[in-house]
């Protein structure tokens, strides 16, 4: 059961929105912040990596990924396997991203995890993991019996979800935490970058609904089978 109207429109929406929310966390790391790095003295720009790493891991490719299987007109095997890649990137990349931010505080001097954004974060990580490694043993390799993938496909599509929701929320919640820690070091209030960060966020939030709409709404490639995560 979904809403009664083409998924199509919110699908070009993600992309593009995908391609914004891109574009302004680069300009942020880069021209405001001074860059990415892994070694550096200025350890800033180890915690650059962060924002970038996450936005485009869990929010952005993970959010294509959920799109992907639903959209795409292909068949079903090539569908789950894009997928299961694209999801296994993103959760890469997000893994990089945490270790990065706790890199920058254990080289800087910070403590590690006394945010309610870090423990949401470490949740959210958690959670796709599980659900990955589970999708993969249960739906891909070496799969689970017919009534053992019926009775998961819904628990899979619903904590999938929840956790992608979790992940979106929690990128807001960073952002905020992030530019609250910039204002209070001298960071004009009503400056550009205060103004690019909250719009980084809104476009965020807002790339996140549109991949939600676009799962919920009516696809041209439509899934009949009732067991259509059977295993390859």
């Amino acid at each position: 059961m979904g809403l009664p109207v083409k998924a199509f429109p919110f699908t070009v929406v993600s992309h593009v929105l995908a391609i914004v929310a891109l574009i302004l966390v680069l300009v942020w790391a880069v021209h405001f912040r001074g860059g990415l790095a892994w070694e550096a003295v200025n350890k800033n720009l180890i915690f650059n990596i962060h924002p970038v790493l996450m936005l485009l891991g869990l929010i952005i490719i993970g959010g294509e990924a959920i799109i992907s299987y639903k959209s795409l007109p292909l068949r079903k095997e090539v569908k789950k396997v894009i997928h299961l890649v694209l999801h296994g990137v993103a959760l890469a990349l997000g893994i990089v991203g945490i270790w990065a931010a706790f890199k920058n505080h254990n080289e800087s001097g910070i403590p590690n995890l006394y945010s309610l954004h870090s423990w949401i974060g470490i949740g959210v990580i958690a959670l796709y993991g599980v659900q990955w490694v589970y999708g993969l043993v249960t739906f891909f390799y070496p799969g689970g019996s017919a009534d053992l993938r019926r009775a998961s496909l819904p628990w899979h599509v619903v904590v999938g979800i929840s956790v992608y929701i979790l992940a979106v929320g929690n990128s807001a919640l960073g952002f905020l935490e992030k530019l609250t820690f910039l204002e209070s070091g001298g960071v004009d209030k009503y400056g550009s970058e205060a103004f690019l960060v909250n719009f980084t966020a809104i476009i965020t939030i807002v790339f996140g609904a549109s991949v939600l709409l676009s799962v919920v709404s009516q696809h041209s490639v439509e899934q009949h089978d009732a067991d259509a995560y059977t295993a390859i």
